[in-house]
């Protein structure tokens, strides 16, 4: 048995509720989202909606104005936690929407947030959205 890399190391979980809730007050910050048939990339004049829809369905949506630029369809039930790491870049943090069945695991959805959870020191700062980001 191998021990596990720094990255692995690195690496932390958590349940999708507890990602989803605090992904909502960081809409400025995401970077891009993506699943393994999409992905969504951030610019200035976008801006990014949270929504949830009854309790098998939360959508990620990227908006230009009132124009709609694309959505990411999460199934709620598929996920079994969110792992999260700091990224290949400095001020890149991912997100993956992991599920698993008996034979596999896959990330199947994926958010780059511009900081971690931890590594906010202005939380209560993205409460409301703001142009900080």
């Amino acid at each position: 048995m191998t021990a596990p890399t720094a990255a692995e190391r690195s690496r932390s979980t958590l349940d999708l509720d507890a990602f989803w809730n605090w992904l909502v007050l960081h809409p400025n910050c995401v970077v891009r989202a993506g699943s393994v048939d999409a992905l969504l990339c951030d610019d200035e004049n976008f801006h990014w909606q949270f929504v949830s829809e009854n309790d098998s369905l939360l959508i990620a949506q990227l908006v230009y104005g009132k124009r709609l630029v694309g959505e990411i369809l999460i199934d709620r039930e598929r996920v079994a936690y969110v792992q999260s790491f700091q990224g290949e870049q400095e001020n890149e943090y991912v997100f993956e929407l992991i599920c698993e069945t008996e034979r596999e695991r896959m990330a199947a959805w994926v958010f780059v947030m511009s900081h971690g959870l931890e590594d906010d020191p202005q939380e209560s700062a993205h409460a409301v959205p703001t142009l900080v980001h």
